[in-house]
């Protein structure tokens, strides 16, 4: 009987190892109940060229008083957040890795959020 997070580990290899075969730049999300977590890694080497989450100071002072990093309006504002950066790295594509997390609530809320600031997945 396999855990939930080795499950979700599982799904993951899948993903990451489509994705290398592709030899695209990543962008990777990771979820806690607390926060959510963006990278953009490198096909190569698994640089990280650039990240955003909300434990990050900014991102913290924009959700207000409350902070919340794990709710959806959070995730959207990561990622905004990381296909700014992402741009200014000058990266325009990159393959969408959910590492095992459903797409669906948080994740699909970054990753839409990202798209509609100019990252093509």
């Amino acid at each position: 009987m396999l855990t939930k997070k080795e499950q979700r580990l599982r799904r993951s290899r899948q993903t990451r190892a489509r994705i290398a075969l592709q030899q695209a730049v990543r962008l990777a999300v990771f979820r806690t109940n607390l926060h959510i977590y963006a990278q953009v890694i490198s096909e190569d080497g698994g640089k990280v060229l650039a990240s955003a989450s909300t434990v990050e100071k900014e991102v913290r002072e924009q959700l207000g008083a409350a902070g919340k990093g794990g709710n959806a309006a959070a995730a959207t504002l990561v990622g905004k957040r990381i296909a700014e950066k992402a741009k200014a790295a000058g990266i325009e594509k990159v393959a969408f890795d959910r590492s095992g997390f459903a797409y669906h609530g948080r994740v699909k809320a970054l990753a839409e959020a990202a798209r509609e600031a100019g990252l093509q997945f």
